[in-house]
């Protein structure tokens, strides 16, 4: 309890406070949201953060489902080194990885001078500086963690159901469409509103590889309390307020669907 009032709660009411604290005298004010709505910057990092999470989240859903299906039909020993390979994979984040995409994908990196020589146009010129960049970075990261989470849900899709299936004369597209999907339906919704949370709130790797020069809603929240020349703490609050907010609708937009599917299922 101690822990969790010192760094949840805590900060949590700080943020709230500042979020609606008037600068420089006391009272109440929702100022500050609206100047950031006001703001087309500020318009700007929270639609790009909302676009690269869901961008990021479906992308790396879709590739985790086959690659969750695979694990499930591996073998024990090739099940337990893809998984302590994708549980390591998982952890890859922050200034690492984008430190590995400037090796790799920067103005000089290897894939880029190898494009350069071989002349495949797509590797020369890329930049890895840009929206495509970061969200490439992004479905890096999420790919794993979405394996790590979808892999258990196949489980359950026992051998029983399938044999049933094919007694009753079901084909492979009706089999997962009637039965398959429907089962692993709820760990999907699940796994896909953890991905978009991760991804909204990132902030080491897209300011390790673009520092300020990228509009996202972590990077604006954390110019507005580290600035070089002017701190801007209520500003910040507000900002970090609708990221809260953002994460919440799709936190608990989640959950009632989920108790739906299970209420219905």
């Amino acid at each position: 309890m101690i822990l969790i009032v010192l760094f949840e709660i805590l900060p949590l009411v700080s943020i709230l406070l500042n979020s609606v604290s008037p600068i420089g005298t006391s009272g109440i004010t929702f100022e500050h949201f609206g100047n950031i709505f006001k703001s087309d910057y500020y318009r700007m990092s929270i639609f790009n953060s909302l676009m690269i999470a869901v961008w990021s989240s479906v992308i790396g859903l879709s590739v985790a489902i086959l690659g969750a299906y695979a694990i499930h039909h591996a073998t024990p020993k090739v099940k337990r080194f893809f998984i302590n390979l994708i549980n390591m994979a998982s952890n890859f984040q922050g200034i690492q990885l984008a430190f590995a995409f400037i090796i790799l994908l920067g103005n000089a990196g290897v894939l880029v001078l190898i494009g350069q020589q071989v002349g495949i146009g797509f590797l020369a010129h890329f930049d890895v500086y840009s929206s495509t960049g970061i969200l490439l970075t992004f479905i890096y990261f999420q790919i794993p963690l979405a394996i790590v989470l979808l892999y258990p849900s196949f489980d359950a899709i026992r051998q029983e159901y399938k044999e049933a299936a094919m007694l009753l004369n079901a084909s492979t597209i009706s089999f997962w469409l009637r039965v398959g999907i429907p089962i692993i339906l709820p760990s999907l919704f699940g796994t896909f509103s953890v991905l978009f949370s991760n991804a909204l709130a990132a902030y080491a790797t897209p300011y390790a590889l673009m520092g300020n020069n990228y509009a996202l809603l972590p990077i604006r929240i954390s110019a507005m309390f580290t600035g070089d020349v002017v701190q801007q703490v209520e500003l910040g609050s507000a900002l970090s307020v609708i990221l809260l907010l953002l994460m919440s609708v799709m936190t608990i937009s989640s959950t009632t669907v989920l108790k739906k599917m299970r209420k219905e299922g």
